[in-house]
């Protein structure tokens, strides 16, 4: 594509072919914004903490798909006098949740060398840990027959290799990044927000000044409750699970949730679906739908994360809605795992925390407007999704000042700020002049009912594990939440 940034080996930008003015960049070219008007549904899945080398950097091995920017043979990071190359993991679930921290991701990034990776992991370990390979799990690779899915929705839709988690820091850092366009000044996760109820004003309210409808579909309570204190009680209509029985292939449970709460699977298949939908994964094994551990968190079992984007894809894909909608598919930070590219810089209102993204992370984008095995090289942060939901549905909210940035208890809708006024949309990708059937996925859902059939419906082995930072974290949030009087089974 011409025109598009790339980074350069050496960590700089270049722009091959023809450059545009910054301003044209801002704005996007007329063509990418009027192309956003092929679609009137919105859907975002946001997972949890894998890089892109690590989960779709296979896609170059071997000569398959030369045009992405993934693995090639040779990479390796050193670490006391060791090489530990690339490598296919052979376990779809790990036992090490490597460190992913601030500090952590400056030692990974090494100044732009990406040679840091094994040396983060092994710090504070057993000797026994480095001596035993376990730290060399973060220079691992999953594969298409590991990640049939994501294997699937490369090979039939788009595939962005410049997409980067918005902070080279932690989870909620990015996900603030992804809602509301800054986090909370800091790149961890602040001692104080346990839990983490934060006071930044969301994209979401500008949703509703322009009366631009939306749902937030999770299997916790919701992010956004988390994130902005405009939502963090009531708004029930607003909020749903997403699904109200288990998985389409597992078998129904008793959950005892109100028949009235809506879910994303029923709307999807109705037709109901909002402008915007937003979908939390399952981040604790004590949701009232009882499922495992989904959101490719380590330790969780990316089989599981593969179920649930399967099952949001297919519901877009048999339902009535699928001619306008786009999907995205992307995840939140690395988690410590290994990618190639160095992150760029990249503006923002308060540069000296937040002027460098962080790792790449996988980003696949869902559209019957999408040519199959489509590429992009643009960059684009999490602030590219405010970017895209804004510029289709009030593009007037991308409108004002770094000064009318307020944040704190006004409960109005803010000037989304610097980052998400200049990120890239995704408008460049929805280039066909005619919408196209989903392709067949017969084979993924029979492998899933498969599976589905061989397991327990109920929490799996992963539940039994010590809980991560982010599930204390959730599961303190959902309490608090409670305490407040938030009803012990609504989203």
């Amino acid at each position: 594509m011409a025109g598009r940034a790339v980074l350069a080996k050496n960590g700089t930008m270049t722009d091959p072919g023809r450059r545009r003015d910054q301003a044209a960049l801002d704005e996007g070219a007329p063509t990418d914004v009027a192309n956003l008007d092929k679609i009137d549904h919105v859907v975002v899945l946001m997972l949890e903490n894998r890089s892109f080398d690590h989960m779709l950097g296979h896609l170059s091995l071997g000569g398959g798909r030369p045009e992405i920017d993934g693995l090639h043979p040779g990479l390796a990071n050193e670490y006391q006098g060791r090489g530990y190359p690339v490598h296919h993991l052979d376990v779809t679930a790990l036992g090490i949740d490597p460190d992913h921290t601030a500090a952590a991701v400056d030692v990974q990034i090494a100044g732009g060398e990406m040679s840091g990776f094994v040396a983060a992991a092994a710090a504070g370990r057993p000797p026994r840990a480095v001596a035993d390979g376990t730290v060399a799990a973060v220079m691992g690779y999953y594969d298409g027959a590991d990640l049939p899915v994501h294997d699937h929705l490369a090979e039939h839709f788009a595939v962005c290799d410049r997409w980067f988690a918005s902070v080279p820091g932690s989870t909620w850092p990015n996900r603030l990044y992804a809602l509301c366009g800054s986090a909370a000044g800091s790149r961890d996760e602040l001692p104080p927000h346990v839990p983490p109820l934060y006071r930044l004003p969301s994209f979401v309210r500008h949703l509703d000044a322009h009366e631009v409808s939306w749902r937030w579909y999770s299997f916790d309570p919701g992010t956004l409750r988390l994130a902005d204190p405009r939502y963090r009680m009531g708004h029930h209509q607003q909020f749903g699970y997403f699904s109200k029985s288990g998985l389409p292939w597992k078998s129904a449970l008793d959950l005892g949730v109100d028949s009235k709460t809506p879910s994303f699977l029923e709307d999807a298949a109705a037709g109901g679906l909002r402008s915007v939908s937003w979908i939390d994964p399952s981040f604790t094994s004590f949701n009232p739908l009882g499922l495992p551990l989904n959101d490719d968190h380590p330790t969780a079992d990316v089989k599981d994360g593969q179920d649930l984007v399967l099952a949001a894809y297919d519901a877009l894909a048999s339902g009535p809605l699928w001619e306008r909608t786009l999907l995205l598919v992307v995840y939140d930070e690395h988690g410590g795992f290994y990618d190639h590219v160095p992150p760029p810089t990249v503006v923002d209102d308060d540069p000296e925390m937040f002027g460098r993204l962080g790792v790449r992370v996988p980003a696949i984008v869902v559209s019957p407007w999408v040519e199959p095995r489509a590429v992009s090289h643009t960059v684009f942060d999490h602030t590219s999704i405010i970017k895209t939901i804004l510029q289709r549905f009030c593009p007037t909210a991308l409108s004002g000042s770094p000064s009318a940035k307020v944040t704190g208890a006004r409960l109005g809708p803010q000037y989304p700020g610097t980052r998400v006024a200049r990120a890239s949309h995704l408008g460049e990708l929805l280039t066909r002049t005619t919408p196209r059937p989903a392709p067949a996925r017969d084979t993924l859902v029979r492998r899933a009912e498969a599976r589905a059939a061989e397991e327990p419906t109920t929490r799996r082995a992963n539940g039994a594990r010590p809980p991560s930072d982010l599930q204390v974290r959730i599961q303190a949030a959902a309490h608090a939440l409670r305490s407040q009087g938030h009803p012990p089974l609504a989203p």
